[in-house]
């Protein structure tokens, strides 16, 4: 294997904002499961990623969604690594990823697991619909910021909103 940097990966290119943003999404996704799972999960008990079962079942099931979430961090982060490698990394989509990331697993949560399966609520023996508004706005924001961040990279790096 060669150490140079292979022309499709070059910063600037297509290939490399695409997969700057590609790989930091991974991060982003895992990094809000993690804060989900550690926060809503762990540290204030209000549920676990099934709760419609036993409790045996609501850890087995933290601890499998905590396993996915480690393997992505691990498999990101050794993505980035091999961007960084090559020098092929373009930081202003990669931080569109990120956010992207973030919002679309807040989302994705919000409205499919909490709502579309009813795998979990936020919180049980309240009105959950504060919580889910809260939800499902900060996921928004999240995304809408990766939205923001991606068109800025694109409009940098002269690709238009498709780089």
């Amino acid at each position: 294997m060669s150490d140079s940097v292979r022309s499709d990966t070059a910063p600037g290119t297509r290939s490399a904002s695409r997969r700057s943003m590609a790989v930091c999404a991974v991060i982003g996704a895992a990094v809000m499961a993690s804060v989900d799972e550690i926060v809503f999960h762990q540290i204030l008990g209000w549920h676990h990623f099934y709760d419609r079962s036993t409790s045996g079942v609501g850890l087995l099931s933290d601890g499998l969604l905590h396993t996915a979430e480690l393997l992505a961090l691990v498999a990101g982060f050794f993505l980035y690594a091999d961007l960084r490698r090559r020098r092929a990394l373009a930081p202003a989509h990669a931080w569109s990823g990120f956010f992207l990331g973030l919002g679309i697993f807040q989302l994705f949560d919000g409205i499919v697991d909490h709502k579309l399966l009813r795998l979990h609520q936020i919180r049980y023996g309240v009105d959950v619909t504060p919580y889910d508004w809260a939800w499902n706005i900060a996921g928004l924001v999240l995304l809408l910021i990766g939205v923001i961040l991606a068109l800025r990279a694109a409009r940098r790096s002269g690709g238009g909103p498709a780089s």
